[in-house]
């Protein structure tokens, strides 16, 4: 990571407990990392969120954060390749999801054991989807660890996440931009972090909106040796779900694009309604939600985005500061 820029949490304390900026991170899968770089740019311009709401990789991002391990979360976001990607995924036949998450989860352990909400230095809201009635819940109590990996547990993929009584999926399903609760919880300024914004329309050609949903290969050759690419390929469950012919979706690309139609409109209408003080929308749609490896182009594209809405951003901070005095 770039010398001398080192993310964390300040010392700022809200008047009266209340929280003063909000910060509502969108899902996006891979997209997510765009997220780095918007909170970076906000650090360096002195905009420091004191409440963050977030859906999905919105949820994971937040919780590093306010956590002061954002440093670590980019460190490892910028060391991905495709193959390290995969190899996170532990595949299930006899489950409720195509993968069983608990590599995902060791992985998550190394920073999130034993860590609660209450030990955040601000209010974080995780957003989930209650499998059984549809509701939105948001969690902000108890293990952090599991509020995260049900916020991002998504259907058919990651299995459901028992949570305080309640089977939970990916909070992407009923608020994909989570501007609601930051307002709910009374910020005074808002703002959102859409991933989605320029998601549909991609397409020039038949099957191009496929390549960009699912990443144009499973493997690329600088990632993986051929003879590493034809062992994984062996496997009937791999070919089943990611093999495709020319032109044609893969299973796990019509489960991927089908959710990411649901949140492009599910985020406009909810936005329209519920609108942000300020609204950053990262120019992703061209990246893959799994192209994961893409993460120094998608902090910069983040980064960009914020600079782009700073003059937007500092006046709402100027009147809200006005405001509280």
């Amino acid at each position: 990571m770039q010398e001398g820029v080192r993310l964390g949490v300040t010392e700022f304390k809200p008047q009266n407990g209340q929280p003063g900026i909000g910060l509502a991170l969108g899902g996006g899968l891979a997209r997510g990392f765009a997220h780095i770089g918007v909170i970076k740019a906000l650090n360096r311009n002195g905009v420091f969120p004191t409440l963050i709401t977030g859906t999905s990789i919105g949820a994971v991002v937040g919780a590093c954060y306010l956590a002061n391990k954002m440093d670590a979360f980019e460190d490892w976001a910028l060391s991905l390749t495709r193959y390290k990607v995969f190899s996170y995924l532990d595949f299930r036949v006899r489950s409720a999801g195509l993968i069983g998450g608990t590599r995902l989860r060791t992985m998550l352990e190394e920073h999130f054991k034993d860590m609660t909400f209450a030990d955040l230095p601000y209010p974080l809201i995780c957003i989930a989807t209650d499998l059984a009635t549809g509701h939105e819940i948001w969690m902000r109590k108890g293990n952090l660890l599991e509020a995260m990996i049900a916020s991002f547990a998504l259907p058919g993929v990651f299995p459901p996440v028992k949570y305080d009584g309640r089977f939970l999926v990916d909070g992407a399903l009923v608020n994909p931009c989570p501007v609601s609760p930051c307002q709910a919880m009374g910020a005074r300024m808002t703002i959102a972090v859409d991933l989605n914004a320029d998601l549909i329309g991609k397409a020039t050609k038949p099957g191009t909106a496929y390549q960009t949903v699912t990443g144009f290969d499973l493997f690329n050759n600088e990632d993986v040796s051929p003879e590493t690419q034809k062992t994984f390929n062996a496997s009937s469950l791999s070919r089943r779900l990611f093999r495709r012919e020319e032109n044609n979706p893969s299973l796990f690309g019509v489960m991927v694009s089908a959710l990411s139609i649901i949140q492009d409109r599910l985020t406009r209408s909810r936005l329209a309604g519920e609108p942000p003080d300020v609204h950053i929308r990262p120019t992703t749609g061209h990246i893959g939600l799994l192209e994961f490896e893409k993460g120094k182009e998608l902090i910069r594209l983040g980064e960009e985005a914020t600079e782009r809405a700073m003059p937007e951003i500092l006046a709402a901070k100027h009147l809200f500061l006005s405001q509280t005095q």
